[in-house]
């Protein structure tokens, strides 16, 4: 295991280099919970740092719910971190209120000087779904149909078509009759980090959530992985795709806006049970390399951030993992 702490469950994860050396954060709870499934609401983000993404030092809590009342006075879930043009570290965020019960989730910011103390922008609330393109999600909890009100995960990049800032998150589009075909990769831009503007889904289909998005431009082709579970394929994925499966695969698309499309076959890190989940793909000097954490399934979870495996992109045009064995593993 490359990040794990004793009496703590960690899982879902996300990476920065700062020139000297990599910085890893990652939600976490406490074990003492029971069930691992409780871990959602009693969440906090950790930090560790390291030079290999193998060897990690602790840096402790880096960030958390705010005090109550607030928009993200529940849950600080998964986020981003780049470093803008003012010099300061930006951190995006998922926030949800204990108001709303953690059913309405939406997009939080803070920056910070030393990647490791956060300071929420204001009241830390840096996009919701409203405006002119919020008719283009499902923008209240559709109560029986879908279990949450979806706006999360954001990953932040520049825009490299031009000046600003793009945004991708996980969301749902309306009017989909069926649930597990109204899954959304979400899309937003800025100037300038602070304001957003709201724009349609980038994706939208074949599963009933693409958790965890990060795109990213490899070989001339572009790529967005997104995580889901084996319940929440749809019709599309399953007759694309074969025996649904649960974990990490990938969206290609022909520039950061689009077209997206799902990639065929071979799922790139999925299995039944879940081996790793939540997977990002940080490229190193030797390559690619993906992180995720251990799953295995409720009654056999892992709660901790696997060794990083090397990924390919094959003459296909393809991405594959190139598994390792691992003594943690064996």
């Amino acid at each position: 295991m490359v990040i794990a702490i004793d009496g703590k469950w960690l899982w879902d994860s996300w990476y920065i280099h700062d020139g000297e050396r990599w910085h890893g954060y990652f939600l976490q709870a406490d074990r003492s919970l029971g069930d691992p499934d409780l871990r959602h609401f009693n969440v906090t983000q950790g930090h560790a740092t390291s030079a290999d993404l193998v060897t990690w030092d602790h840096e402790g809590t880096t960030f958390r719910p705010a005090e109550g009342p607030a928009w993200d006075d529940y849950t600080t879930w998964t986020g981003s971190v780049v470093r803008g043009d003012d010099g300061l570290w930006h951190l995006f965020y998922t926030g949800t209120s204990r108001s709303e019960r953690g059913l309405y989730q939406r997009i939080g910011h803070a920056t910070s000087t030393d990647l490791h103390r956060w300071a929420r922008v204001g009241d830390g609330l840096a996009l919701d779904l409203t405006g002119p393109n919020a008719d283009r999600y499902e923008t209240e909890h559709m109560v029986g149909f879908w279990h949450d009100r979806a706006m999360r995960d954001p990953w932040v990049m520049r825009d490299p078509e031009g000046p600003g800032w793009l945004m991708y998150f996980t969301a749902r589009s309306p009017g989909v009759p069926e649930a597990n075909g109204g899954g959304a990769i979400g899309f937003a831009t800025s100037p300038d980090l602070m304001t957003w503007t709201l724009q349609p889904p980038v994706f939208v289909g074949a599963f009933g959530q693409l958790e965890v998005p990060q795109v990213f431009e490899r070989g001339g082709r572009w790529f967005c992985l997104f995580c889901t579970a084996a319940q929440h394929w749809g019709e599309a994925a399953k007759q694309m795709l074969g025996t649904p499966r649960t974990g990490t695969h990938y969206l290609i698309g022909d520039g950061p806006r689009g077209t997206w499309g799902v990639a065929p076959l071979p799922l790139l890190d999925m299995d039944d049970p879940c081996r790793r989940y939540a997977a990002r793909i940080v490229e190193t000097a030797e390559g690619m390399r993906i992180l995720g954490f251990a799953d295995g399934g409720k009654e056999s979870f892992g709660g901790f951030i696997m060794d990083p495996e090397p990924v390919e992109l094959g003459p296909d045009g393809l991405l594959r993992v190139v598994p390792q064995p691992h003594p943690a593993e064996t």
